[in-house]
């Protein structure tokens, strides 16, 4: 008997086996990577976190001490603790402002007393050359907002020189520093409101 005259449920039959081979072989891959691929993630996020939190102020692991709060756009901000004998010493959370290329990812630390720890980009698609200077590696820039406040400078100076702040904007590109600016100022503010739920030990 040719191929051509199996009886079909012969050809559903192998079909069937192969694609329960597949999904077996998928889900034995999926196993065996996950583990691996949830230490990455954590080692991304000690690392992110390890820029805007110096290792002098905490004797924990921040990325295993959160607390999920929700800012006033309804949204679930994830906050990172640190903490010294006991008692929070500084927290980490994203924040997002809007660059010249669309969204801007940030990893702002602040300290308990309300202080910048430090400010990352973790993500943007802003020019090469121009609105890139916000990454670390690029320039100084965004390193010049630790040890900041919200009353230093006054909240209506958290602004750049252009739009009559205090902060530098780059050549030839003011949208990207602007939007910065603003996701730190809101960042701050964010620490301002929920201080009391970020440094109460549980």
């Amino acid at each position: 008997m040719s191929s051509s005259n199996k009886p079909s449920w012969v050809h559903a039959a192998v079909l069937g086996i192969f694609c329960l081979g597949f999904g077996a072989m998928l889900a034995l891959t999926n196993e065996l990577t996950s583990d691996e691929i949830k230490a990455r993630r954590i080692e991304d996020k000690q690392n992110s976190l390890a820029q805007v939190i110096p290792a002098a102020i905490h004797d924990n692991n921040p990325v295993t001490d959160v607390v999920t709060l929700v800012n006033d756009e309804g949204k679930d901000i994830t906050v990172y603790r640190a903490t010294m004998g006991g008692k929070v010493s500084g927290v980490a959370y994203e924040i997002t402002g809007s660059g010249y290329a669309g969204e801007i990812k940030l990893m702002i630390g602040v300290a308990a007393d309300g202080q910048v720890l430090g400010v990352r980009a973790i993500a943007h698609k802003e020019t090469p050359g121009l609105g890139d200077k916000i990454n670390v590696e690029k320039t100084d820039w965004i390193t010049r907002f630790t040890g900041l406040s919200l009353g230093n400078p006054p909240v209506d100076k958290w602004k750049v020189k252009k739009d009559g702040g205090v902060f530098d904007q780059f050549s030839g590109a003011t949208i990207t520093p602007r939007g910065v600016v603003l996701a730190i100022r809101k960042g701050l503010e964010f620490f301002d409101a929920h201080k009391a739920q970020m440094l109460e030990i549980r």
